[in-house]
């Protein structure tokens, strides 16, 4: 038997794009819902988990991963039937990990710094150079579309487009044309509507509680 995947997760939170890419891969799981609100995520059942008390979080079988990007490049190369990861010696698998990279590395780094109203570090120093020169290096490539592998539809849209979704809801980023099609590209896709459903439903749930 195949060793048993869970997600930890917490609805209308970065675990929702994992919930989503779940749904695209077709992958067989568990859901260990936490109540955010409440503050089971910081409790010491899920520290032993993750101890930083961040979702999402994967187990599978023995192996606990951690971080967005790991859980994505993880579990799209655990279910290569579904054709979300270029596989290696692919031209894409290079780019895909780029982009990857590039969402924790640069891009969130980026955003919360701008959020917060950090200071801007000399450009030499920080590690994303730039807000204007990342953000322009992403809109050039989401321009070339439809999807950040072009033609291909990979995981890669799976956490763009969540990540996209929450942060022009909140104004974090500008509410571009390419950025809103692209949005709207991948939310519509049956495995979003289905995690979103999931998450109204356990937002209602806990609502109650």
């Amino acid at each position: 038997m195949a060793p048993q995947l869970t997600l930890y997760h917490c609805p209308q939170s970065r675990s929702t794009g994992v919930l989503t890419l779940l749904e695209e891969l077709h992958a067989p799981y568990e859901l260990h819902v936490m109540n955010m609100k409440k503050g089971e995520n910081r409790e010491a059942a899920y520290l032993a988990v993750n101890p930083m008390g961040k979702v999402p979080a994967i187990r599978h079988g023995d192996a606990i991963i951690t971080e967005q990007v790991a859980i994505y490049l993880y579990l799209a190369d655990l279910f290569p039937d579904a054709k979300l990861a270029p596989p290696l010696g692919d031209p894409l698998r290079g780019p895909y990990l780029r982009w990857m990279a590039f969402y924790g590395s640069c891009f969130e780094p980026a955003i919360v710094d701008q959020w917060l109203k950090n200071k801007p570090a000399d450009k030499q120093a920080c590690h994303y150079g730039d807000f204007d020169t990342m953000f322009n290096t992403l809109i050039e490539q989401l321009s070339k579309g439809p999807y950040l592998l072009g033609e291909q539809f990979s995981a890669l849209d799976v956490l763009w487009g969540t990540a996209f979704g929450w942060m022009v809801m909140f104004g974090l980023v500008p509410k571009l044309p390419v950025i809103e099609q692209y949005i709207a590209r991948v939310s519509q896709r049956p495995a979003a509507l289905a995690a979103r459903e999931k998450d109204a439903e356990l937002v209602a749930e806990q609502a109650v509680a």
